[in-house]
């Protein structure tokens, strides 16, 4: 368990560390480091959400698919569709 929370810990220093591993010595540093900061969150974000979204229709279509399925199995049943 504690080898995995290093792994996080290394991956996340990783992906939010400033450039060349130095720590901000100015406002325009530590702007520029915030800016990059949100843009990176921003675009993981989009892209979670972009998957997640797929996701939503592909499960969508086969939500169909099945439901017309059954409704053929059912007519081919000789059992009429109540709704």
């Amino acid at each position: 368990m504690a080898e995995q929370n290093t792994e996080v810990s290394s991956d996340v220093e990783n992906a939010y560390s400033t450039p060349g591993g130095a720590d901000p010595k100015n406002m325009q540093e530590v702007t520029q480091y915030v800016q990059s900061l949100l843009q990176n969150m921003q675009d993981k974000f989009q892209n979670m959400s972009d998957q997640i979204i797929n996701r939503i229709d592909d499960m969508s279509t086969r939500v169909d698919e099945l439901e017309k399925n059954i409704t053929d199995l059912m007519t081919q049943a000789g059992v009429e569709n109540e709704k």
